[in-house]
């Protein structure tokens, strides 16, 4: 048993008068308490108590002693009180990663409504393309899109991010609208190159056939601002998360191609160092951004 706590038994006894009494304060058998009590008498060699058919009392020694292990205990109380509190509450820094487009358009106003539910937390936001190694670079959660590798990583799934085809009003008179998903291999594409084959575009037939179509144009880009903003301006048709395009279809920047077809959808996933006792600014954040990402979540204003 630790010394610490031989110093709360001896404590309960003084103040309860009974090694019976602080024995069952503790859970435990009255000869396990005077066994610890009699062990820092021989550690110290000094009597501390004063034993007798009425009960315990304390020596001079022994009193100075409790009124030492009296503050080392309150002290030990004290710092676990600190410690469960902070854990009650969302407070200190938070680092999030993310990344660039989704962290601009959508992580952005998700943490300062957090920020202002929880005013003593203070918010670092990472925006990074590649997958960083959390642990690295310090980051305390990090929301990524896609299946997820084999990791020792602490994972929370959030929802799905659908993706959308597009093109411009003026694209479409000039070029004709892609009636099959075999028409696009004759269309400007614009490429977004942050995606594994990207120069292949899946889908689904409205018949829930699977198709792959070749697809080539005069832009490439790893920014989706970048390859939404030649959508916009009639260079070619666009592949990309709804949430991207969203403003502008609403807005009749772009039209949606295709859209009896079904494009493929990315798992959205909070990724944190350890799945294993989260810091209360880590849990209140995954628990903020549950429901977040359900419905036509891209549509809904933050």
């Amino acid at each position: 048993m630790d010394r610490l706590q031989a110093m709360e038994m001896f404590v309960r006894v003084v103040e309860t008068g009974s090694f019976s009494r602080a024995a069952r304060e503790f859970n435990t058998t009255q000869p396990t308490v005077t066994k610890q009590v009699a062990a820092i008498e021989a550690r110290l060699k000094v009597r501390l108590l004063n034993r007798n058919t009425r009960g315990v009392s304390l020596t001079e020694p022994g009193a100075l002693y409790y009124e030492k292990c009296k503050a080392i205990v309150r002290d030990a109380e004290d710092a676990d009180n600190v410690v469960r509190m902070r854990q009650s509450q969302a407070q200190g820094l938070l680092r999030i990663g993310t990344s660039v487009a989704f962290g601009r358009r959508v992580v952005v106003p998700l943490a300062l409504e957090f920020m202002q539910r929880h005013p003593q937390l203070l918010v670092d936001l990472s925006f990074d393309d590649r997958y960083v190694d959390l642990v690295a670079q310090g980051l305390d959660v990090a929301l990524r899109m896609g299946r997820l590798a084999d990791s020792s990583l602490g994972a929370r799934s959030l929802g799905m991010n659908p993706w959308v085809m597009v093109a411009s009003p003026a694209y479409l008179r000039r070029h004709g609208t892609p009636r099959r998903a075999q028409d696009l291999s004759s269309h400007t594409a614009l490429i977004y190159s942050s995606v594994v084959g990207d120069d292949v575009w899946h889908m689904q037939t409205p018949r829930g056939e699977p198709v792959g179509v070749p697809v080539s144009g005069r832009l490439r880009s790893n920014n989706l601002s970048a390859v939404l903003a030649a959508a916009r301006d009639g260079m070619g048709i666009a592949l990309m998360p709804r949430y991207v395009a969203h403003d502008s279809l609403a807005a009749g920047r772009v039209k949606e191609v295709l859209a009896g077809h079904v494009l493929p959808e990315q798992e959205i996933h909070a990724v944190f160092p350890s799945p294993r006792l989260l810091p209360a600014k880590v849990s209140h954040f995954l628990a903020f951004l549950q429901g977040r990402f359900a419905g036509d979540w891209w549509a809904q204003s933050p």
